[in-house]
């Protein structure tokens, strides 16, 4: 019987990482507001994106050290978001509540959108919508897995 201390400080050391991403994406938003450059656009999307990553990142342990169990596939990466957002009777609760699973589908659509197209096709005010609700939505992601980890030492 283990319990999940490594998971958990892997967890808040990739909670760190994503906190800088929002950091940057309001540093670069804000620039390309005052300074009415676009360009800093760019920027702002790779960080939307690398904040998603990274909460991936985070689902993809957790999916793999307790739940035993990764979705793989076409639909690998919105299963595993779903994954997460349900219990697994006699393993674990759910990892997130549905506000929170509903704001970061929102970054994993946008997250493949980047991956497929040039920065230049980037839709300027869906960046900017995004990068504004990020905060909010990252908010919710650090609540909801303090929960998880603070739970994480009961688990076994």
């Amino acid at each position: 019987m283990t319990a999940y201390p490594a998971l958990a400080a892997r967890i808040n050391q990739e909670l760190s990482d994503l906190r800088r991403s929002v950091e940057r994406a309001a540093l670069l938003m804000s620039k390309a507001t005052d300074q009415g450059d676009a360009d800093y656009l760019d920027g702002v999307a790779l960080n939307l994106h690398a904040f998603y990553t990274g909460v991936e990142h985070i689902f993809e342990a957790i999916a793999r050290e307790v739940d035993n169990s990764v979705p793989s596939g076409p639909e690998w990466h919105r299963d595993l978001l779903l994954q997460m957002s349900g219990g697994i009777t006699d393993v674990r609760p759910p990892v997130l509540g549905d506000e929170t699973r509903a704001c970061l589908d929102a970054y994993r659509g946008f997250r493949h959108v980047v991956r497929n197209v040039y920065t230049y096709n980037l839709d300027a005010s869906r960046v900017r919508e995004l990068a504004v609700e990020l905060p909010d939505c990252c908010a919710r992601v650090a609540a909801d897995l303090a929960m998880f980890t603070g739970l994480l030492d009961t688990m076994r």
